[in-house]
């Protein structure tokens, strides 16, 4: 076949100019491709944070029996709390909170804050202290059994302190026996990493006071107040089913 001199540039132009827009293209859409891995990769790390976020959050909420659950229903409204607060069934025991501490100094001050905050109004809850609340010349043993079965709530403050203490590992013990796997007991840690946590408690879920000593004193207030509203409630359940259980056994409302 016989191409002109002319015809023959113009065809070798088409070419590389075809040949440039292949490349071109390929190289678009290895481009084109390798951003749309980026995108990708990209969302599926924001997914993963968002979901860890999330795992994290529910985590945390849990032990502290969920933040919105906490704020929603453990947070008493004022008739409630006063009802509660009021209520014959509470002042049959003399201390709504038992404070369990070391004798070291630390510990101590720290677990006056604690009784401090939870004593002011409008909270007004009852706390032992040992080396406030004890009979002078009363032998400890006999003290520290006698106020905790007159509390509702035990409180352990477990420091480094606390578990070189004898008395300490003592009233841990007496409380899990009386009331094991209860909603009595609030362990509360400080200046304790989570390794050292007791394996006797590992069943409970514990409050940090080194991350926010507040947050942890108001978690303390509610779960005091969430109590005492549902001792009532159960009482007043219990009332209601012998009531009913007694209508029956006369005959007068068998419907």
């Amino acid at each position: 076949m016989c191409v002109l001199n002319g015809d023959f540039v113009k065809l070798h132009q088409l070419f590389i100019c075809w040949k440039d827009f292949g490349e071109l293209n390929r190289h678009d859409g290895i481009n084109n491709m390798h951003g749309w891995f980026l995108k990708l990769f990209k969302s599926g790390t924001q997914n993963s944070k968002a979901g860890e976020k999330s795992a994290g959050g529910a985590s945390y909420e849990s032990k502290s029996s969920s933040s919105a659950s906490s704020e929603g229903t453990s947070v008493a409204k004022p008739q409630q709390l006063k009802i509660a607060l009021s209520s014959e069934l509470r002042w049959k025991r003399k201390y709504d909170v038992f404070v369990c501490h070391s004798f070291a100094q630390k510990d101590t001050e720290e677990a006056e804050r604690l009784v401090s905050f939870l004593e002011t109004p409008p909270r007004s809850l009852r706390c032992f202290l040992w080396h406030r609340d004890s009979c002078p010349g009363g032998a400890i043993s006999t003290e520290f059994c006698k106020a905790l079965e007159n509390s509702h709530i035990r409180v352990l403050l477990i420091t480094p302190s606390f578990l070189q203490d004898d008395w300490c590992s003592y009233m841990m013990h007496q409380t899990l026996g009386e009331r094991p796997m209860s909603n009595t007991m609030i362990p509360l840690l400080l200046d304790l990493a989570h390794s050292q946590y007791p394996q006797e408690l590992r069943f409970y879920y514990y409050i940090d006071l080194s991350r926010n000593p507040d947050y942890g004193f108001n978690v303390v207030n509610k779960t005091v107040q969430s109590y005492l509203e549902k001792l009532i409630q159960s009482e007043e359940e219990l009332n209601q089913s012998l009531g009913d259980s007694s209508c029956t056994s006369d005959g007068r409302d068998n419907t």
